[in-house]
């Protein structure tokens, strides 16, 4: 492995970034504009109709966005020069041959300058419909990398996954590929072909049926997570996903290709400054909940490791894996996970302290402009308890309620209404976190310390491209960074 100045081989470079809208794509976009404004160019693919509509989700979803504002304040009124000069928008679908790029031009000026592909293009959604699920992070994959392929003068194309391609399996999970119709729990039979038949199957039936969008909506859902547990994985994302970077080790050929697993991301260490987040993410609907007072009982090993690492780790990650597999033939070492429960583990019962400190000192206001009050959460170890408790304490109270409500002309609508969503927030969250609430396993990065380690000795600006999670004190950073950029960014 060859390492060198990542500042130095990024200047001139022309980069593809696929699903540029999204958390890390943006991360991404901002700090080479930010550390290395001599870069050649940025494609930035965003699934548009046409240019006008793709410049509209650039500036609402991108630019505009206060991620940008370190960006804004060094470049002050240069800053639509550089856009301008830097960025080149490209409309398009990553479920689409050729990324459903329209424009012949356009493609075959990225098939002759591109020295990077970037597809970070995902839906993240443990729970999405199968179809949509299936085109964007397993067939995507195909196109993106068929898309590369025809790059002529292409250095490296990096494919970020997740390391929950692993499932629920416990233990050491090492940095190995999957093999086309390998599965978690040794059935037979995954063919991804098949995997599109069965989905093109239950949609023309469900259209005969007349179904409405709902039930199709619904159907779908369901239909990925049988699909995935059927072969031993637990949601539609992870099954989808594993399937991705199926197509992508059987189709590479000499091709010089890194995949690069995050294990839950969650906000910004440090760059361009810290607590920077989107959306809620996995561990954060926990947060919201408990700051809220909706989520005053959960279940999990409160002994447990919760594998998180910063979103601006993972960017520098993929930053050094592009200059470290640049023109290298792509070898069984090509894969990073990028976490931290082998190096700096996360306690769960930790994590819960964490968030109670925060929230007892800086409680979230409610709708009626009053404080909400934050108590010592309740852990169930197990389902059959859980399953108790939320029976005697919540489920039978709103079968009361509903009865009373009933017989006294729904004086007590609120009151239910306001029960009734408690326990279908708490439930759908188990049901969906479930098999991460007891998760056994320790995610082995020996391939991502190894690039840590050469990139310190060879050249590599650790200062600006670090992603050792041994430098994380994770009681600071939750309190004082995490905690606070989300309450700032997601909570509603």
């Amino acid at each position: 492995m060859e390492l060198g100045s990542v500042l130095e081989f990024l200047e001139n470079k022309t980069i593809l970034v696929t699903g540029a809208t999204g958390f890390l794509a943006k991360i991404f976009v901002e700090k080479i504009l930010r550390v290395q404004p001599n870069v050649k160019k940025l494609y930035l693919l965003l699934r548009a109709a046409d240019a006008k509509s793709a410049t509209v989700r650039f500036h609402n979803e991108i630019i505009g966005k206060d991620l940008f504002r370190v960006l804004k304040e060094k470049n002050g009124t240069h800053l639509n020069a550089l856009i301008s000069e830097k960025i080149t928008l490209v409309p398009g679908d990553i479920t689409r041959e050729d990324l459903g790029v329209k424009d012949s031009n356009l493609r075959e000026e990225m098939w002759n300058k591109l020295d990077v592909v970037i597809n970070l293009a995902a839906t993240t959604n443990f729970d999405e419909r199968y179809d949509v699920a299936l085109d964007l992070n397993t067939f995507g994959a195909k196109h993106v990398l068929n898309f590369s392929k025809k790059c002529a003068k292409l250095n490296v194309l990096v494919h970020v996954s997740t390391a929950f391609v692993w499932g629920e399996e416990s233990g050491m999970l090492y940095e190995s590929s999957f093999k086309m119709g390998d599965t978690l729990n040794g059935a037979s039979g995954l063919d991804i072909d098949v995997e599109r038949k069965v989905v093109e199957q239950e949609l023309n039936e469900l259209q005969a049926e007349g179904a409405s969008e709902e039930a199709i909506t619904l159907a779908m859902k369901d239909l990925g997570i049988k699909r995935a547990k059927i072969y031993g994985w637990p949601n539609t994302y992870v099954f989808t996903k594993v399937m991705g970077e199926m197509f992508i080790e059987h189709l590479k050929e000499n091709m010089s290709v890194a995949i690069v697993r995050p294990t839950i991301i969650t906000s910004t260490y440090k760059e361009p400054f810290p607590g920077w987040a989107e959306g809620i993410r996995t561990i954060d609907s926990l947060a919201l909940g408990y700051g809220k007072g909706r989520l005053t009982c959960f279940l999990g090993d409160v002994k447990g490791i919760v594998d998180v690492i910063p979103a601006d780790m993972v960017v520098n990650a993929i930053f050094v894996a592009v200059v470290a597999h640049a023109k290298q033939p792509s070898d069984v070492n090509n894969i990073y996970q990028v976490g931290s429960s082998l190096r700096n583990p996360l306690i769960y019962n930790n994590l819960q302290n964490y968030a109670y400190r925060y929230f007892t000192k800086k409680p979230w206001i409610n709708k009626d402009g009053k404080p909400v009050k934050v108590g010592k959460i309740t852990v169930f170890h197990n389902m059959a308890s859980f399953y108790r408790y939320m029976t005697v304490r919540y489920i039978l109270p709103l079968k009361g309620l509903e009865l009373a409500n009933a017989a006294f002309c729904k004086y007590f609508q609120s009151k239910y209404n306001d029960l009734n969503r408690k326990i279908n927030f708490v439930m759908r969250l188990v049901e969906l976190y479930r098999p991460y609430l007891f998760f056994g396993g320790i995610f082995d990065d020996k391939n991502a310390e190894k690039l840590r380690l050469v990139a310190r000795d060879n050249g590599v600006e650790t200062d600006i491209f670090y992603f050792d999670p041994k430098c994380i004190d994770w009681e600071d950073y939750f309190i004082n960074t995490h905690i606070p950029g989300i309450v700032k960014y997601a909570f509603k």
